[in-house]
């Protein structure tokens, strides 16, 4: 008779978590498109009519008048529709924009220039930060481990030709900056500039304030109505966001350590004293004279 055994497969962690996350953020998208986007087209055809109806009977603008189409204007902005354009714009809750949107709530940039207008799309939206927001600082920390394993690589291929470890660590993380600056701070906003129109200044800045997930949502990719975008515009900018955020983070964590190591060249006694404060606050309290 026949025996079955089970064979052990290995699994990679990180491949486990990337799947995990995309699919995740595929899943958002579909929800979000399903749940905004005819909101969306009735706001948009509620602006159009309000905008008509101001052009055919106040041909002679009062100050009533101007107030009551600056809040139509102001509700409509709210809602995600764009003032100056039509009906024919673009939706901001197709598939590709709804997964972008989805990436901004898991990476809590949050740019303020589109929330959901319904309710049920607001509570799906809390949940589905709840969820998203844990995975993505997991897989962005799984990313990072990648990178320093790969920045470890970089070292050892350096071994044969300078034989120093100081100059190996210095030229590895000189290398690993001056590549992922170029990967995302350099290009990414060429790319932006020469879509939306904009300076290689303000291209940079967007980056800047985007992977930093401050995000005051003055500049955002992929919502000028004068313009055609590629259908996936958007989901790139989105990816590039997740890749873009874990390549800095450990940046910013080798910024830290370099930071520390100068501290203590230059002011010995500051890392004594640091660790003599780490060692007395790990003591029990002596409770003898209590």
């Amino acid at each position: 008779m026949a025996r079955f055994q089970l064979v052990p497969i290995k699994v990679s962690w990180t491949v486990v978590l990337t799947l995990a996350h995309f699919t995740y953020l595929l899943f958002g998208a579909t929800i979000f498109q399903m749940l905004e986007r005819e909101a969306e087209s009735n706001n948009r055809n509620h602006f159009q009519l309000e905008k008509l109806h101001f052009l055919a009977n106040y041909t002679c603008l009062d100050g009533a008048a101007l107030e009551k189409f600056v809040q139509v204007i102001l509700d409509a902005w709210e809602n995600g529709v764009h003032p100056s354009g039509n009906s024919t714009n673009p939706s901001n809750w197709d598939f590709c924009s709804s997964f972008f949107f989805a990436g901004t709530v898991v990476t809590t940039i949050g740019y303020g220039n589109l929330s959901p207008s319904t309710v049920s799309g607001q509570v799906f939206c809390v949940f589905y930060a709840l969820c998203g927001i844990p995975l993505n600082v997991a897989f962005l920390k799984q990313l990072g481990k990648c990178l320093t394993i790969y920045l470890g690589r970089l070292e050892k291929g350096m071994v044969s030709v300078f034989p120093k470890k100081q100059i190996i660590e210095a030229l590895a993380v000189s290398l690993f900056f001056i590549t992922g600056s170029l990967l995302f701070l350099v290009i990414p906003p060429l790319l932006f500039s020469y879509v939306e129109g904009w300076t290689f200044g303000e291209g940079f800045y967007f980056a800047f304030i985007t992977l930093s997930t401050i995000g005051f949502g003055d500049y955002v990719v992929g919502t000028d109505p004068g313009k055609e975008y590629i259908s996936l515009y958007r989901s790139l900018a989105g990816i590039w966001i997740i890749f873009a955020l874990a390549w800095l983070a450990l940046t910013l964590n080798m910024a830290g350590r370099i930071m520390e190591y100068l501290i203590g060249l230059t002011h010995p006694g500051f890392k004594k004293q640091e660790v003599e404060e780490d060692v007395s606050s790990s003591k029990p309290e002596d409770t003898s004279k209590i």
